[in-house]
């Protein structure tokens, strides 16, 4: 079954009326629930339910912080200090490698569209092999922090859970093995970083965000604080005005490192929002903002820490499907905006470009719209010899300058590879149908 909005709530009011579920979740909760929503949550986390009386009582406390009141102090001061800082870096990162020569045609056993499509599945094996050797003992991801005006500047490694859920997300689309135990490794890792009550944060010195939380939420769906919902009122408490979702989730004694940038409203983190709170009254304004930015073609520029257009039409594809039925009327406009982005090759920028481009069009239902044996034909031929693709800029401050050495961006080639796999699997499935 479809899970409620209020799933909490759906749980209060099915006891209140059905003394048989009442008293199996009273017995088996975890079973109980598992059972009714049809997933599977974690063996390692208990889940209790409690029952008053008129003559008993619960008062429930939230767990204690992951970090104790000195490592809170040291967040709050964190961005002045670069000892801090660099507790979140894993130095050094190497320095960018050029992408591979691409091949002028595709390999020899390629010619038919069953050569191409085996030719895919060899890709998509290759990628996933460099991807292994890149996630770390404890399932997370690695993205790498440079600075895109000057790329004599140091570059660092840095693994946020931000990063393993925007890449997860991709490649939860694969069906190999490896994908499978990839996307698992890495849902233990964000376990790992979760805050009560299922919210997660980029960096230590930084307030938790709605983009990391909504994305880290679609990857942990059934752990118990996400499938209730016990995070919900607090996003719904980031909304503005106009109800569109903000950013940063600041506490009044949040650091003052980002609170210039509270006022503000992003396309993709609405977007990432709409695709985990799906559609319910308490989303419409934002998906009313979102529709109008891409209706009237007023996204260029839109997104403060997304670098350009189709990683915005990316997301907003991602909460379409999510939120069906409601932006279903979007589909066709969608696709035309992401096409007309094509240039004379047919292609949409650089491969981290096409892969997301490719795959929101087949998240809207179009890909047949576009040339798939091209496709397919330019992710293999630029794919390197280790299985990688190489790093573009992702993610980061679109606006933030540091001084005379630009902005900073965020990228690497796991991040890259993880969207071309993606991509490769939505063309290697048309190329078959």
């Amino acid at each position: 079954m479809k899970k409620p909005f209020d799933v909490a709530g759906f749980l209060v009011s099915r006891a209140s009326e059905d003394d048989d579920f009442r008293e199996r979740l009273l017995a088996k909760p975890k079973e109980t629930i598992e059972k009714e929503f049809g997933v599977t949550m974690a063996k390692d986390h208990e889940l209790h339910v409690h029952e008053e009386t008129y003559t008993t009582t619960h008062v429930v406390l939230p767990p204690r912080s992951k970090f104790s009141e000195a490592e809170r102090e040291e967040a709050k001061t964190g961005a002045a200090s670069l000892a801090f800082l660099r507790k979140t870096m894993y130095d050094p990162a190497p320095p960018l490698r050029p992408p591979a020569v691409e091949r002028s045609s595709a390999p020899r056993h390629a010619t038919t569209t069953e050569g191409l499509a085996k030719a895919g599945r060899e890709s998509i094996r290759n990628g996933l092999a460099f991807l292994e050797s890149t996630i770390d003992a404890h399932g997370a991801w690695h993205c790498i922090r440079f600075n895109v005006a000057d790329p004599d500047i140091p570059r660092h490694f840095e693994r946020p859970p931000f990063v393993s859920a925007f890449c997860v997300l991709a490649l939860e689309s694969c069906e190999e093995a490896r994908a499978k135990a990839i996307c698992t490794a890495t849902k233990k890792y964000l376990v790992k970083t979760i805050e009560y009550p299922g919210l997660w944060r980029y960096y230590r010195h930084l307030p938790q965000d709605l983009d990391s939380t909504a994305l880290c939420s679609l990857v942990m769906g059934t752990h118990p604080w996400i499938l209730l919902g016990r995070n919900v009122p607090h996003i719904l408490a980031n909304r503005d005005e106009e109800g569109r979702f903000m950013t940063w989730v600041l506490e009044d004694d949040e650091p003052d490192v980002v609170s210039r940038f509270r006022l503000e409203a992003d396309p993709v983190v609405n977007a990432n929002v709409i695709a985990y709170l799906g559609d319910c009254p308490e989303t419409r304004d934002a998906q009313r903002w979102l529709e109008a930015l891409i209706a009237d073609a007023k996204v260029k520029g839109s997104s403060k820490w997304y670098p350009d257009d189709v990683a915005i039409y990316y997301a907003t594809a991602r909460a379409v499907m999510r939120a069906q039925p409601a932006l279903d009327w979007l589909r066709p406009i969608l696709a035309d905006r992401i096409l007309d982005l094509r240039d004379d090759k047919g292609d949409f920028g650089n491969v981290l470009q096409t892969a997301q481009a490719v795959s929101a069009l087949d998240a809207v239902g179009c890909l047949d719209r576009i040339d798939a044996r091209r496709q397919v034909e330019r992710f293999t031929s630029s794919q390197r010899e280790d299985g990688s693709w190489p790093e573009f800029l992702a993610f980061g401050d679109q606006t933030l300058k540091w001084g005379t050495v630009g902005r900073i961006g965020h990228g690497s080639e796991a991040v890259t590879s993880a969207f071309c796999i993606e991509a490769l699997e939505r063309l290697v499935a048309i190329l078959r149908a």
